[in-house]
């Protein structure tokens, strides 16, 4: 009974997003959601955190600029990282072309569990995206890593020897660092977080990062940063 409880419950949260089963279909961005949930992000950033990226997703702004693409979709695959032994798929590659697509994948976001780990693993979150990409089951002319995040690489190797790997590789990374009042546990990085991720976080053709001053902010972050990504726009749009 327990197991087809289970399978049950499987085959609920994979309904919305059916779109994921289709392969080789082409897209015009595979793009990869990376995001912090090492344990300087509280419960309160966290859900913020997850709503304003379903709150981006469905934006009509952003549904708008992936019609306008050549094609008229795109790839996306959402996934959490901590430290170095820490990264998990959370939604697979689902393909989104339409409002209700989008809506599909913000239910499947509100309803995926969540966990946090300690550490800030950056290249471990880069190093597991680029795999996600290698693994992607749509054919995109642009491939990208979007990395958000409230603090500094402090576990497994150096984040820009993972970035620079990847951009070897034709990928293009993107930032959102979140400039959060207690990162890393009441320790200040280094240097400012937007420096940080714009010497060693980013990288590759046309890549920039957009800051989130804080969490509150982050959800209008999110939807500057897709729009974007997603129109291949070379600055900001207003």
């Amino acid at each position: 009974m327990r197991r087809r409880s289970l399978l049950a419950a499987s085959a609920a949260m994979a309904a919305p997003l059916a779109t994921t089963a289709r392969a080789t279909e082409p897209v015009d961005l595979q793009l990869v959601l990376a995001v912090d949930v090492s344990r300087s992000i509280d419960e309160d950033e966290a859900r913020l955190q997850r709503e304003g990226y379903r709150n981006g997703v469905t934006d009509p702004r952003v549904v708008e600029a992936i019609g306008r693409g050549m094609i008229g979709s795109i790839a996306v695959a959402y996934v959490e990282w901590a430290g170095f032994e820490y990264q998990r798929l959370v939604i697979p590659w689902t393909r989104i072309a339409t409002a209700r697509d989008a809506h599909a994948w913000s239910d499947a976001l509100a309803e995926a569990p969540r966990a946090s780990l300690s550490w800030t693993s950056i290249s471990g979150g880069i190093d597991f995206s680029r795999r996600m990409l290698a693994e992607c089951p749509y054919e995109g002319t642009r491939r990208v890593i979007d990395v958000s995040g409230d603090g500094v690489n402090n576990s497994g190797r150096p984040a820009d020897r993972a970035r620079d790997e990847a951009v070897a590789d034709g990928i293009v990374i993107n930032g959102l660092p979140i400039i959060n009042d207690r990162p890393t546990f009441g320790r200040p990085p280094p240097i400012p977080l937007d420096q940080y991720f714009q010497t060693y976080v980013i990288g590759g053709p046309g890549s920039f990062m957009i800051v989130a001053e804080d969490f509150d902010a982050f959800g209008t972050a999110v939807r500057r940063k897709l729009i974007r990504e997603i129109a291949d726009l070379p600055s900001s749009p207003a």
